[in-house]
């Protein structure tokens, strides 16, 4: 099959950022025809005169009115061109050779969907930096995701993640919730027979356009939104998604047993975040951003721990409905 790439990228009030996302197109390097796709969620602040100044670019630009992420990518699967979708955030910036390497994995093995890592560009913001090792790392909620290990088991995020038009067509796209509507997807193709995997190569560079407030409502809301996926698809269960509610629940005994005179927990805790620390200093070559990388941590694992808490309470002990008990978590589509 002869693909055909069509980049699907929904956007809300971010003409900055599609400035600079366009402006890595041009810096490609790639002989493949393709296709860009701009939807404008009900944008009040729109990217039209943005959009106009990359008119040697094959653009597609709609504007609709506002029903969230997904709702904005399946409006620009469905009136994209090619055969193969690949869905990016408005912020991030593509690397010159993202395309082919993303032609050349999948011509090597052949999936339905697909998902690329992550990684802080150096002109980003020690803020940025921060938290981008935080999401991203191993020995955080990053190594919860998956890795490039377990093929028919990693859940692509719609940040960097491609999907060919017959699992678009298959699977009617992304769900109504929001966060946690790529997970969804990705479980619900695994249901329909359809295989996903992790292209290593295939990284953007992710500006996670958020402070330390936001950051600590977005881990939030992941962590609320796990137990209502668990609930929707039981068999994806892991015992990996209590790791936050665990180590912060452990880390109050830990608090407890230092004033009772036992130090060996906290000690534990102490190894953890020195080598957190070790790590983010060799990952981003900066102590400012490493001591902050500790602080990111923090916020992730408290914000998703409790989240996670909440929601399983919620919805397996009070037994609520998660649409009527968490409505910000749910866009109406349209």
């Amino acid at each position: 099959m002869q693909l055909q790439y069509s980049f699907i990228i929904p956007v809300y009030n971010r003409p900055d950022e599609v400035d600079e996302l366009l402006s890595s197109f041009k810096a490609m390097e790639t002989l493949l025809d393709y296709e860009i796709v701009i939807v404008e969620d009900g944008s009040t602040e729109t990217s039209e005169a943005v959009i106009k100044k990359y008119s040697d670019l094959n653009i597609s630009y709609f504007f609709k009115e506002n029903t969230g992420p997904g709702a904005s990518r399946n409006y620009g699967m469905q009136h994209a061109k090619g055969n193969y979708f690949i869905i990016l955030d408005s912020d991030v910036i593509l690397p010159a050779t993202y395309l082919d390497e993303i032609d050349k994995s999948l011509k090597t093995e052949y999936v339905d969907c697909f998902g690329g890592p992550d990684a802080a560009h150096e002109s980003f913001s020690d803020l940025q930096k921060a938290i981008n090792f935080a999401m991203t790392s191993f020995i955080t909620t990053g190594g919860i995701r998956g890795n490039k290990n377990a093929v028919d088991k990693f859940q692509p995020r719609s940040f960097n993640m491609g999907l060919s038009k017959t699992a678009f067509l298959a699977s009617k796209g992304f769900g109504r919730i929001h966060p946690g509507e790529d997970p969804d997807l990705s479980i619900r193709l695994w249901d329909l027979g359809f295989q996903t995997k992790l292209i290593p190569e295939a990284i953007v560079y992710h500006k996670r356009r958020i402070s330390w407030r936001k950051f600590q409502q977005q881990v939030r809301k992941f962590g609320l939104v796990r137990p209502i996926l668990n609930k929707w698809h039981p068999s994806t269960k892991k015992l990996t998604y209590w790791f936050p509610s665990i180590f912060i629940v452990g880390f109050d005994v830990s608090i407890i047993l230092v004033i009772l005179g036992y130090s060996w927990l906290i000690s534990i805790y102490a190894l953890y975040f020195a080598v957190a620390f070790i790590l983010a200093l060799y990952t981003t070559k900066s102590i400012k951003v490493a001591v902050m990388a500790l602080w990111a941590i923090c916020i992730q694992f408290l914000g998703y721990g409790l989240g996670f808490l909440e929601s399983t309470f919620v919805i397996n002990i009070q037994n609520k409905n998660p649409e009527t008990h968490f409505p910000k978590l749910f866009f109406k589509l349209k």
